[in-house]
């Protein structure tokens, strides 16, 4: 049991904080934590402090995170309701939507589009859920010296998306009353894309700024994260082609 409380500090001696009632147990983040406590619960109940949790998220997003990996959990909402909350507005919004993330991409651009690209225009939502482990991946890599696990790293990148839900359940739901699809290709592909690379900078140089990395290291760190991330589809393309063109090479010989 902790002698004092990660939330407010104030001095504990049972399973509660008398001054804001946090648990005394809070636990670092591992896989076991997050499949038994936060999925389960994340699934079965609803935390109170929704609004606080996203005023933080667009305020000081990398310090509200780090705070609350390292203990500060009492006023903060689940990430896994956060982002079941906000999917499941986005489905109800789907059928009254006119105009897809796919029919904003012109025919040219649509041409030089390889398969992985294709799925992740066609799939926005769900890239975006498959994107937490491998942001994980590469912020654990690029910061793997900070000594924060790839665990914790789940739940900094997972809190990461929800920002980039919410300015896309905005779009979509302005695609009910509005069509013009030159307009929407700039607000998805022009604000969207460029919100959420200058957000995930913004919350690892936030994050990370507490750990012992120089302003400079710490911005280009930072930056690589979202640019690695953006570079992986043009690399496995490539990668798929040349071997396609090898294998296809062969068989023709």
């Amino acid at each position: 049991m902790n002698s004092y409380c990660l939330n407010c500090k104030s001095e504990i001696s049972y399973n509660y904080c008398p001054h804001c009632g946090q648990k005394t147990s809070t636990h670092r983040y591992s896989i076991k934590h997050f499949l038994e406590h936060d999925l389960i619960h994340g699934i079965w109940h609803v935390d109170k402090g929704i609004l606080f949790t996203l005023k933080e998220l667009f305020t000081r997003p990398g310090h509200s995170i780090r705070e609350y990996i390292q203990g500060k959990r009492v006023n903060y909402f689940s990430f896994v309701t956060l982002i079941l909350l906000l999917l499941t507005l986005t489905a109800m919004l789907t059928p009254y939507v006119h105009v897809k993330v796919s029919d904003l991409v012109s025919p040219q651009s649509r041409a030089m589009m390889n398969s992985m690209e294709e799925y992740m225009t066609a799939h926005p939502k769900q890239v975006l859920i498959i994107s937490i482990p491998i942001y994980s991946l590469f912020s654990f890599l690029w910061f793997r010296k900070s000594g924060v696990n790839f665990s914790e790293h789940l739940v900094l990148n997972s809190y990461r998306v929800i920002p980039e839900l919410i300015v896309g359940l905005i779009i979509s739901a302005l695609t009910i009353f509005y069509s013009n699809t030159t307009v929407l290709a700039l607000l998805y592909f022009g604000v969207l894309s460029t919100f959420s690379f200058t957000y995930s900078i913004w919350i690892y140089y936030q994050f990370f700024s507490a750990y012992t990395y120089t302003r400079k290291i710490l911005l280009l760190r930072s930056a690589m994260v979202p640019i690695t991330y953006l570079l992986l589809p043009v690399i496995i393309g490539f990668l798929f082609g040349v071997l396609k063109h090898m294998f296809t090479g062969n068989l023709n010989h």
